[in-house]
């Protein structure tokens, strides 16, 4: 089974800006979790009606940033949708979506997100990125003529070639991979409850949206000289788009030996992918920082 969200564009109003990083500093991205954490109380005592203090409780132990998100949107009426509460199992794999689609839900609310203007990004409970500028851009699907392969296939179906999604611009590449890399935490902490194909795609979809991001960045440079100078030169943007990568990197390595259940071998291969030649010198010539390609690869040099 593979679950993928189809955005529409939102009208929004403008958030305050959040504190720029320095791109080029050397750093590694981590954060806080703890997936031995003892959960087997709140197995037993889970019920359709406790699941979002379940949920609150089961990722405090676990992974901050996933309560901190749940905590942040503990009052949207979507929840429902995509939170299975049958069981314990089933509610653990409902997890990729549901907090997939609530970061979604978080990102593109209107007080943050102004379609193709500023995004926003929650990254983890002490970091949210906001009023990041985009400059509107350019379809996303103008990236297929890059892709090789059909280690995508699936996803390239819908984000690309199809005649609405492909359209979208940057603001639908970032937004994508961010929820992403909500999704594939959000089930890498509780993996060993997952017994099904819910989650199965949560590697692959990391993956490829950090993909459809690097081969943007090439698309622009290539055909787009006037938007590249003006993406090129914002610090939030080039900053997050550090972060993602080196973010990919390290839940990548987190949900590796759960490969099979979290997702299939073409995560890897794309990920192979993703750290060529050309894909690292355009993230490098973007963000201004290089990236380590041993065994730290969320971290920069």
């Amino acid at each position: 089974m593979t679950v993928l969200l189809a955005l529409s564009p939102m009208a929004t109003t403008i958030a305050a800006a959040a504190p720029v990083t320095s791109a080029a500093a050397p750093y590694c991205y981590e954060e806080p979790s703890q997936p031995t954490a003892d959960v087997s109380d709140l197995k037993a005592r889970f019920t359709s009606a406790n699941w979002m203090q379940t949920l609150q409780t089961m990722y405090q132990r676990r992974w901050p940033s996933g309560q901190g998100l749940a905590v942040a949107q503990v009052r949207d009426q979507y929840w429902n949708q995509f939170v299975q509460k049958n069981s314990f199992e089933a509610f653990a794999e409902s997890m990729m979506v549901a907090i997939h689609e609530e970061t979604h839900m978080w990102d593109l609310d209107p007080s943050r997100t102004r379609w193709n203007v500023h995004t926003a990004a929650w990254i983890n409970a002490s970091r949210q990125d906001t009023t990041v500028p985009l400059y509107d851009g350019f379809p996303r699907k103008e990236i297929i003529p890059l892709i090789k392969d059909r280690l995508s296939d699936s996803m390239d179906g819908i984000y690309l070639r199809d005649r609405t999604q492909g359209e979208y611009h940057l603001q639908g590449v970032l937004a994508e991979l961010n929820a992403g890399l909500m999704g594939l935490p959000a089930v890498t902490v509780v993996q060993e409850y997952i017994k099904g194909i819910g989650a199965s795609n949560a590697r692959d979809i990391a993956a490829t949206n950090l993909r459809y991001l690097l081969l943007y960045l090439r698309v622009a440079k290539d055909r787009h000289p006037d938007y590249w100078a003006k993406i090129k030169n914002e610090p939030k943007l080039r900053t997050l788009v550090l972060t993602q990568f080196l973010r990919t990197a390290y839940w990548l390595e987190k949900s590796a030996p759960y490969t099979g259940k979290l997702g299939g071998p073409n995560a890897d291969k794309i990920t192979i992918t993703n750290y060529a030649p050309e894909n690292l010198a355009i993230l490098e010539e973007f963000t201004g920082a290089r990236v380590r390609t041993d065994t730290q690869k969320n971290c920069t040099t």
